[in-house]
């Protein structure tokens, strides 16, 4: 299933006619949208709304903005033909949440549909009228600048309470930061991802090597080191014992999964705000001493990051690697699924279901 990105969704807005006003969605909603300018690749996006109803003009309206930040909520809750109720995915956040559905309604490969909704009160199931949705659909494009319904009589929607992640608390030792050379809550941002990866190998029975300058993370009270699943010394995996300067040049890759001493499910580098060569030259040196190893090398980074990612996954240098792209989103999906469920009985090509292969 195909996934959208803030870059398509800036990229369909800004390719809509100029100098048009917009309706919104609901036909009931008197209001107008104009837009002013698109800032490409990913926002922000300058509109003017205002309602005729209430005397207000279009010259007398002042200019709002649309965010990167919210337009990445909004892409990352797509996936192909699957409907989305953007109220919901923006809760009570957002006050241009309605101004970008209904531009976005207004591209060719969005349409507006009315699923059913599945209602369940004291064990009695009846289907009732459903709620505006947006669904993407980019193999049946519409006519630029016009908005479409999409006919999606029979489809219906079971809606589960939304999940937020939780960290638990970890506390950087003092040197961190210095040592690292980078600023506290980009700091925090990459322990918290390689926390999350640690817990998802021990949910699917890996044991998981954490970068050296990492391990001394408290999480949970103790250091990372110290919890269960986590591997103290690389030179003592038997994997690795064939392969001469292997485990030294693992040293400082940010987190591997190991399964019962004979598989290696994943190498992974944690990028985040930073350039990736990096950790593609560090997995790549391991490589070359551990050639013979079967596994996957992954950079592990944020949505909006993907572009960029792809970029340099695909240089010369790298594409032998054959890396794959696990977004932060990706992370916390399964992350979450882990905290919530006994996962058991999958095998590690579940993990391919989130990791993109994107050498072209």
């Amino acid at each position: 299933m195909g996934k959208i990105t803030a870059g398509i969704i800036v990229n369909a807005i800004n390719n809509l006619p100029r100098n048009v006003e917009y309706t919104y969605v609901n036909p009931k909603t008197p209001g107008r949208i104009y837009i002013e300018d698109v800032h490409a690749p990913e926002g922000p996006i300058h509109v003017k709304r205002w309602n005729p109803k209430k005397g207000e003009t279009k010259q007398t309206s002042s200019v709002e903005s649309i965010s990167s930040e919210m337009i990445w909520r909004l892409a990352n809750a797509f996936t192909e033909g699957d409907p989305v109720n953007v109220d919901r995915v923006f809760g009570g956040s957002y006050n241009t949440r309605s101004v970008l559905e209904a531009l976005l309604a207004h591209t060719p490969e969005f349409y507006y549909c009315y699923p059913g909704r599945i209602k369940d009160t004291g064990g009695i199931t009846s289907i009732e009228k459903g709620h505006k949705h947006l669904i993407w659909l980019p193999e049946e494009p519409h006519e630029n600048g016009r908005i479409m319904e999409k006919n999606v009589e029979g489809m219906e929607i079971s809606e589960i309470p939304m999940r937020t992640i939780t960290y638990d608390a970890i506390t950087l030792p003092d040197t961190y930061i210095t040592t690292n050379n980078i600023e506290i809550e980009v700091a925090r941002r990459h322990i918290q991802m390689q926390i999350a990866l640690y817990c998802v190998g021990l949910q699917l029975g890996y044991s998981t090597y954490i970068a050296r300058n990492d391990s001394g993370v408290i999480y949970q009270g103790e250091p990372l080191i110290q919890h269960k699943g986590i591997i103290h010394d690389m030179n003592n995996e038997t994997m690795l014992s064939g392969f001469p300067n292997a485990a030294a040049s693992a040293a400082l890759i940010d987190c591997i999964w190991f399964e019962n001493c004979h598989m290696m499910p994943a190498v992974m580098e944690v990028e985040h705000s930073t350039g990736v060569i990096s950790g593609l030259d560090r997995m790549n040196r391991f490589r070359q001493y551990a050639g013979a190893i079967r596994t996957r090398y992954v950079i592990v980074a944020p949505d909006e990051d993907r572009d960029m990612v792809i970029d340099k996954i695909n240089r010369p240098e790298f594409r032998d690697m054959d890396a794959r792209y696990f977004p932060y989103s990706s992370v916390e999906e399964l992350y979450s699924i882990c905290k919530r469920r006994k996962i058991c009985g999958v095998t590690d090509n579940f993990l391919d279901c989130y990791m993109e292969k994107v050498v072209v």
